[in-house]
C-alpha cells in the first residue's frame, strides 16, 4: 500500500506587498492552523517516511509544523522547487519517482493544483481545496510507479474549517 498526504499550505500573509510570492510568510490563521492540523494527522495515525515541500516559505513553514508533530528532524524535509506553480503532471511525475522504501509520503504545495490532484483521485467533487486542508490518497501498489488516477483513491478529506467555527 502506498500513501501520499497532498497538504495545501496554511493561511498566507499579504501584508507585505514587496514580498515576492514564494518568500510569503503564514499569517495569524495560517499559524494557528498548521500546527493543528499537523497534530491531527498525525493522531489519526499517519506517519511519513518522507516529507516533500514547495520551497515556498508558506509551504515549508506549514511542513516544519507537521515535521514537529512526526518527530522528524526538520534538515530531514526535501524541499523541491517543481512542486511550486506546479501542474499536476508534475506532482504526479514526482510520486512516481519516490523511493520505493518509502510507503507514506506527505507533500507540502499549492492551489490550485491540490484541488485539482484531490478530484483526480475521486468522483466525489471537492470545489477547493482549501489552505492547510489535506488530502489522504491511497493506492494498493508496491511500486510508486504503479501510482496513479486509475489505481490510487481519495480516502480521507480533512481541513480546519472542520474543527474551528
Amino acid at each position: 500500500m502506498k500513501t501520499v498526504f497532498f497538504i495545501r499550505h496554511a493561511k498566507s500573509s499579504w501584508d507585505d506587498m514587496s514580498l515576492r510570492d514564494i518568500d510569503r510568510p503564514l499569517n495569524k490563521r495560517g499559524l494557528r492552523d498548521a500546527p493543528f492540523m499537523a497534530k491531527v494527522l498525525i493522531g489519526k495515525g499517519a506517519k511519513p517516511d518522507a516529507i516533500i515541500s514547495s520551497p515556498a516559505n508558506r509551504a515549508y513553514t506549514t511542513a516544519t509544523y507537521f515535521a514537529a508533530a512526526a518527530n522528524i528532524p526538520e534538515e530531514n524535509i526535501i524541499k523541491n522547487i517543481d512542486i511550486y506553480e506546479a501542474y499536476i503532471t508534475t506532482i504526479q511525475d514526482i510520486i512516481t519517482d519516490l523511493s520505493e522504501e518509502w510507503d507514506t509520503v506527505f507533500i507540502f504545495g499549492h492551489n490550485p493544483t491540490f484541488t485539482s490532484l484531490a478530484n483526480a483521485y475521486h468522483e466525489e467533487y471537492i470545489p477547493n481545496v482549501p489552505t492547510c486542508g489535506i488530502t489522504e490518497v491511497q493506492a494498493d501498489v508496491a511500486s510508486w510507479k504503479d501510482f496513479s488516477e486509475k489505481t490510487a483513491r481519495r480516502k480521507n478529506f480533512y481541513y480546519p474549517k472542520e474543527y474551528f467555527v
